[in-house]
């Protein structure tokens, strides 16, 4: 089984961020890529703030924080991934940005360096096939806020091979994360369970049974959900709640899975929740406000 030593990360939005400073807690060595070098330097802008919050709320060492940083590096380049021993894809949720991420990655890294996908629901098969090295591919699908999150879904294709789901494993274990393996199959485990019951909250609303105070409080309070449904898919985002319900609809070919015409309608209005200040909730303000 290889010895990982060198972590890539593709994307330094909020995943691949925390893909990133989970990793460098854990003493990889971490290159950071995105669409530029700018995009790179504010991700580990983002990795000292959280750093410093874990620090402040004492659950890291100064010490631990410091050799953190000091392992994470900014690519200027694709050809900064080179010598990585694993990448990690943490772009968008769809499927042809990813596959153009995978044909300039594959350009750069050795034969036997291993890649991988923190997609949430699109087939670990069919985007390994686009790659030149399914056997050495899978899916490590990380929750978000990653460093807070305990679970890691693992996802074998049908061609990745034992020594591939074998180091990923270990990857996992070092990062003191808990692990699940899920069958290559739409949405996976978590949501394959999780947004169809984020999409019937928005058929609810949509129809009129409850408002969005009255939904996610129900839920909080009659279900002790951490967070009501509406509000969880504000911190995910609509857009990827929506990009997953397609990839259920269209890979199971079931009407249960149906995106609610709503969420359509907040998508194309760019109301994407959290990241765009609207969603089912307003973030404008000191306090959010409900938009329905």
């Amino acid at each position: 089984m290889a010895e990982l030593q060198r972590i890539g990360v593709v994307g330094a939005g909020q995943m691949g961020a925390g893909i990133a400073h989970v990793s460098a807690l854990a003493g990889y060595d971490v290159v950071v890529f995105d669409v530029s070098h700018e995009r790179a330097l504010q991700g580990i802008g983002g990795i000292t703030a959280n750093l410093d919050r874990q620090l402040a709320g004492g659950k890291i060492t100064a010490g631990e924080r410091d050799a953190a940083l000091s392992r994470i590096t900014a690519a200027d380049g694709v050809g900064d991934l080179a010598e990585a021993d694993l990448v990690i894809e943490a772009a968008t949720e769809d499927e042809a940005v990813k596959r153009r991420i995978f044909a300039q990655v594959c350009d750069v890294l050795r034969p036997e360096a291993l890649l991988a996908t923190n997609t949430s629901s699109i087939s670990i098969t069919r985007l390994a096939a686009s790659t030149d090295r399914p056997e050495r591919f899978l899916g490590i699908h990380f929750m978000n806020p990653v460093p807070v999150m305990k679970l890691v879904e693992l996802v074998r294709g049908i061609a990745t091979a034992d020594e591939t789901y074998e180091t990923a494993r270990a990857y996992v274990a070092r990062l003191g994360k808990a692990m699940t393996v899920s069958e290559d199959f739409p949405a996976f485990i978590v949501n394959r369970i999780l947004m169809p019951m984020i999409n019937e909250a928005i058929y609810t609303l949509y129809e009129g049974v409850g408002s969005v105070e009255n939904i996610d409080a129900s839920m909080r309070l009659g279900a002790n959900h951490p967070m009501g449904p509406l509000q969880l898919a504000d911190f995910i985002g609509l857009d990827t709640c929506l990009s997953i319900m397609q990839v259920l609809h269209d890979g199971l070919s079931d009407s249960k899975y149906r995106p609610c015409p709503l969420l359509v309608k907040y998508v194309e209005a760019g109301w994407l929740g959290r990241k765009t200040g609207r969603g089912f909730y307003d973030y404008r303000g000191e306090t959010p406000v409900p938009t329905r």
